[in-house]
């Protein structure tokens, strides 16, 4: 039978957990005996971190040091963290760490959230910019450019337009045009790519008979549509040159690795996008990816914390901390929720005024012009 993490060892975790983060040095049994109300021996401690170490919540870097934490130890601290703090209501609290001034242009804003994040953390951190596939689809246009071509015009939430060419292996004819054009506005016009399931396409391709190719083929498309490139997903970043700050991740080869990541969009455009799937089935607003759970392989030395924000009329996107492992969650945790409730209050009520980023291309919802 195996050992319970009870009470006792759930405080002694966490009295190492948080004494480890604020000294980065291993937890002995008699800082801990000092640190707890347990009124406990050390000989009584040092078994009860016995057991968690058997247990795999900590670790002992060195034969003659103390313990700490491992990443199993920090994902159930973590994980009570993220779930307390989703339960306070952190809009009461004191908010003045995190100002946002309210702006028309789209890119300050998020240049705006990731230098506040990176000086009231002291982490690097980065932010992209809303996607607009989370919007839903208002209309989709089939036009033949030829026997075996298809135009496909799609047109997003927000008047985003999008035209994608499809290449087909059977020809269609104007009438089966015109049925394919109403299979495909019955039965996708309101939903967003996320909504657009298997048992949906399964019944279209029923429905299209011989076409059910075409079906399959113009969901592709849209979904490559409404997917946002690099110009359509700018990622903003700043205080990467914080993480000299931690012996452990001040190594050369280390913070190389590190820098030339922050420096690399498409990698950081593609660990956000990890990081939303995981978001997704997570079913949480804010995840924590600690050490080798990363999306990326030259940050599994840190840990990554990421978080939505919205900007009203469907408009998402995500903004991420990565620190060391023993970086102070609570800080972190509390500064993404009182962002999100800042962003919320400023521009979640669908009216704002946001333009776009230098392409000048306005955010749904947006008049596309300055205020003076």
């Amino acid at each position: 039978m195996g050992m319970e993490l009870d009470d006792r060892k759930k405080i002694i975790l966490r009295a190492i957990i948080q004494t480890y983060l604020e000294t980065g040095e291993p937890v002995g049994s008699r800082t801990i005996s000092r640190y707890t109300d347990l009124n406990l021996s050390s000989a009584t401690i040092r078994n009860e971190m016995s057991d968690l170490e058997e247990m795999g919540y900590i670790v002992q870097p060195h034969t003659s040091a103390g313990r700490i934490p491992s990443d199993k130890g920090y994902r159930l601290y973590v994980n009570e963290l993220i779930q307390q703090q989703a339960q306070q209501n952190l809009a009461s609290q004191e908010t003045s760490k995190m100002v946002i001034e309210k702006t028309d242009r789209l890119e300050k804003v998020l240049k705006q959230i990731v230098q506040v994040l990176a000086k009231n953390t002291n982490y690097a951190t980065m932010i992209a910019g809303p996607s607009y596939h989370q919007n839903s689809i208002k209309f989709i246009q089939l036009s033949r450019v030829g026997e075996d071509q298809l135009l496909a015009t799609i047109v997003a939430e927000g008047n985003l337009v999008k035209n994608q060419m499809i290449r087909l292996t059977d020809p269609v004819d104007e009438d089966q045009t015109v049925r394919l054009n109403m299979l495909l506005n019955n039965q996708l016009c309101g939903k967003t790519i996320g909504e657009i399931n298997l048992d949906m396409i399964t019944r279209m391709k029923q429905q299209a008979g011989i076409h059910s190719e075409v079906i399959a083929r113009v969901v592709d498309a849209v979904a490559e549509a409404i997917q946002p490139d690099e110009e359509d997903f700018p990622i903003y970043t700043s205080g990467a040159t914080n993480i000299f700050d931690y012996p452990e991740l001040a190594d050369s080869s280390k913070a190389k690795e590190l820098i030339y990541a922050f420096e690399d969009k498409k990698e950081l455009a593609e660990m956000i996008r990890e990081a939303d799937a995981e978001n997704k089935e997570g079913g949480t607003d804010i995840q924590a990816f600690i050490g080798k759970e990363s999306p990326l392989a030259n940050m599994q030395d840190c840990s990554v914390v990421t978080a939505k924000y919205k900007l009203g009329n469907g408009m998402m996107g995500t903004v991420a901390i990565v620190g060391p492992r023993r970086m102070d969650y609570k800080n972190v945790v509390e500064n993404l929720r009182t962002l999100k409730t800042q962003m919320n209050e400023l521009f979640g009520n669908g009216d704002a005024q946001l333009e776009g980023p230098s392409s000048g291309r306005e955010v749904p919802g947006s008049s596309g012009q300055e205020k003076k």
